[in-house]
Parts: C-alpha cells; sequence; structure tokens
C-alpha cells in the first residue's frame, strides 16, 4: 500500500534516514576530549604492552621500579592510572546519547544502527584482544553498550544517579574479598597471591612467551583476554566502565561535555574534582608504600584509593579541557588533539600495534627489557607522532582509516572516504 504524506513513516524508511556524523555536526570539544583521552590512556597501557602483566598492579612484581623507575610509576599511577579509561568510558556513553538524539532530529530510529554497531565493535574488539594485545577495552565496551542503551532516555539527573551507584559496585565487592580473606583456604590464598607477585618461573614463562613469536604469544594473551572478558568485566568493567556510559549520557545532556556550561560551572568542577580526588589517590600511594604492596593490604583494598580518588581526578580534567575550549588556550594543540580524538578508534589499535612491535617477539623483542623511563620516552614519541599525522590525514580523508570500517559495516555499505575538493 503507499504511503501518503500524511502517514508515519515505516520502520524501515526512518531507519534509512540514520547516517554517520558528518564533518559539520561533530561537537569540537567532545572531539578535543577524546583525543585528550586517547593519548593519555597509553601512559597506562604501555606498562602492559612492555612488562609482565602483574606489573601493572604491583610495581614491585618486576625490577623497573627503583630510583627514576619509582617515580615514573608515581606520576603515572596518580595523574594517569584509570583516569583517562573514565573519560573513554563517559564519551562512549555520550556517543550513544548523541546518536540518539541526532536520529530523532531525523525523525529516524538508531536502534538497529546502534546494535549494529555495538556488533561490529565486539568483533573488532576480539581480534585486537585475542591477535594483538589482551589489554582490549573494546570488548567490554561493546558488551555494555548492549545492555545499557535502553537506558538512554532517562533524565540527567537519573542517569548521573544510575551511574555513580554503579561505579560503586565494585569497591564494595573488593573491600568485601579483603574482609574474607582471612576465611581462605591455604590454597586459595597461595594462589592469589601468585597472581599479584607470580614466583620467579612464572614470570620467566610470561617473559618468553612475549619475546618469542606470534604464535608463542598466544599461551599468555588469549587467556588473559578470556579472563577480561568473562570475569574481570563481570566484577569490574560492567560496573566502572558501564556506570561512566550512564554518567556520560547526563554529562552530555547537561551540555558539560560540549563546553555548554559556564565558565564558573567548569572552575569549581575542576577544583572539586581534583581537590577531593587527588588526595584519595595520594593516600592509596602512601597506604600501599607502608605496607610494601603486600598483597592482603594491596590487592583490593589498596586499589580502592585509586578507583574512588579517579573519579575525582577524571571529572576535574574534563572540567579543565572544557575551559581549554572555551578560551581558545593553545589552539594549535586543540586542533591537533580534535583531529587525533576523531580518529580514536584507529589512533588507539595504533598505539597497540606500533608498541607490540617494539616489545614483543614478532618485532623487536624488548619485553620487560625497557625500563619506566624508556616506556615513557616511547609514550611521548607515539603522542608525537598520533598529534602529527591525525590532522595530515584529516585533511585527506573524511575517516580514520579504522573509522572507516566501523561505518561501513555498521551502515552495511561502502562509506565516502576522500575529502571533496575545495576547487
Amino acid at each position: 500500500m503507499a504511503m501518503t504524506a500524511g502517514d508515519p513513516p515505516t520502520e524501515a524508511a526512518a531507519a534509512s534516514k540514520a547516517a554517520p556524523v558528518r564533518a559539520g555536526e561533530r561537537i569540537a570539544a567532545i572531539d578535543v576530549l577524546r583525543g585528550f583521552a586517547v593519548l593519555g590512556i597509553l601512559a597506562m597501557n604501555v606498562q602492559s604492552y612492555s612488562m609482565i602483566s602483574a606489573a601493572y598492579f604491583n610495581p614491585t612484581a618486576n625490577d623497573k621500579a627503583e630510583g627514576a623507575g619509582f617515580a615514573v610509576w608515581l606520576l603515572s599511577h596518580v595523574f594517569f592510572d584509570t583516569k583517562f579509561m573514565s573519560i573513554f568510558s563517559t564519551l562512549f556513553g555520550a556517543g550513544m546519547a548523541l546518536m540518539a538524539e541526532r536520529a530523532a532530529a531525523r525523525n529516524a530510529s538508531a536502534t538497529g544502527v546502534h546494535y549494529r554497531r555495538q556488533f561490529w565493535l565486539l568483533v573488532l574488539g576480539l581480534a585486537h584482544a585475542h591477535l594483538i594485545w589482551y589489554g582490549d577495552i573494546l570488548v567490554p565496551y561493546a558488551l555494555c553498550g548492549f545492555i545499557l542503551y535502553s537506558l538512554r532516555n532517562l533524565k540527567p539527573k537519573k542517569l548521573l544517579i544510575a551511574g555513580f551507584a554503579m561505579t560503586a559496585v565494585t569497591p564494595v565487592i573488593f573491600l568485601f574479598t579483603a574482609w574474607s580473606m582471612q576465611y581462605w583456604p591455604p590454597e586459595v590464598d597461595d594462589a592469589m597471591t601468585l597472581g599479584w607477585a607470580p614466583a620467579a618461573a612464572a614470570a620467566e614463562a610470561e617473559i618468553a612467551a612475549y619475546q618469542s613469536g606470534w604464535l608463542g604469544q598466544m599461551s599468555e594473551r588469549v587467556p588473559m583476554a578470556i579472563g577480561l572478558e568473562t570475569s574481570v568485566f563481570l566484577l569490574v568493567f560492567l560496573w566502572r566502565s558501564g556506570g561512566l556510559m550512564l554518567v556520560g549520557m547526563g554529562l552530555y545532556k547537561l551540555g558539560v561535555l560540549s563546553a555548554k556550561r559556564s565558565s564558573a560551572f567548569y572552575r569549581r568542577m575542576a577544583f572539586a574534582g581534583l581537590g577531593l580526588g587527588l588526595p584519595i589517590v595520594v593516600a592509596g600511594v602512601v597506604y600501599n608504600t607502608h605496607h610494601d604492596f603486600a598483597f592482603e593490604h594491596s590487592q583490593f583494598q589498596g586499589q580502592t584509593f585509586n578507583y574512588i580518588g579517579s573519579l575525582g581526578v577524571f571529572l576535574g580534567y574534563v572540567a579543565v579541557v572544557m575551559l581549554a575550549v572555551q578560551n581558545g588556550w593553545l589552539p594549535g594543540l586543540q586542533r591537533r588533539l580534535q583531529a587525533a580524538g576523531r580518529m580514536a578508534f584507529t589512533n588507539y589499535i595504533t598505539q597497540s600495534v606500533i608498541c607490540t612491535l617494539i616489545f614483543y617477539g614478532h618485532g623487536l623483542g624488548l619485553f620487560e627489557r625497557a625500563d619506566r623511563l624508556s616506556q615513557i620516552g616511547l609514550v611521548v614519541a607515539i603522542w608525537i607522532l598520533q598529534l602529527l599525522w591525525s590532522p595530515w590525514w584529516l585533511a585527506r580523508f573524511r575517516f580514520g582509516p579504522l573509522e572507516w570500517l566501523w561505518r561501513s559495516l555498521t551502515y552495511m555499505k561502502f562509506q565516502p572516504m576522500a575529502v571533496r575538493s575545495r576547487a
């Protein structure tokens, strides 16, 4: 039956109106913040690329935290650990709300597009985790996106309350687990302790695997990836990343992430977030160093300090970036961060490819051979590279390579890639 002008659009017709965000529709502040996040997250990820997995949380698990190495660990922990991942999670939630909002403005439904988008993110994330680097965050984001999308229409206040309530679940789990240690059988305690501070044989096996060829790494990479995608997802990522996605939806709806609030609002947000968050993180450093990073103190209750404090710190960072956008601070850097943010997917995966080629055996094989100071030197070099190449690429193409692939799979057709000539 033909549809008249007064009839509502069919689901198929409405869905056909959904389309990728055009360059002119992008929110510069969000892209700058995303670029800031994708660069900052490398300061922590490099530790996972280059050292045994236990050293990510326990700096005493290897010999890289002595002298200058401890100073690098300290600065990384206080200013980077979990903070930039939190910004990423928040922006992912904001992106879901933004996509639904723009589809509604076109009288279309974004639901089908969203679930295809999440499905392909899951596929690409699994490939990243199992074939390149186990520390992938895309799989948890895809799973949380499947679960939480139906909440996108809640009012901002409810989204913020629900989101922060979700983030509180993991500290409760951590503290309950710490209390329960006194009742653990000795064999369970011994096994958990070895995960925190591995015996020499286990550490040597992990080092040998990552210094070997690509196939030889599978014995370490695949079990670690599966653990993060299952038990760690249920205990941490679902609550932390998922909760912050809801927070991101709420903050987006309130205009916080698009630099629409007053400068006074962002100044208060920065002072409150950093003023409350940083002392809690530093208190955790004091607590853990006082106990020499012993498993019974640092594995659960010791990590809780940074978990909680980072919530304030990341909100402080968001406020500072919004102030920078509002006031036009460092415009050249902002333009480059904006480009890096538009290509965040490509830049994130590129970081994994570059670092695994440097540290793993199918490349230079420097796993556990580079000290923490050298690791940070590599981070700065990659920051410079990505700040240079992102605007160069986007001057010629509409999307980053992986952004183009993701959009083409989501919309089930090849997206135009080249930037139209102005001539």
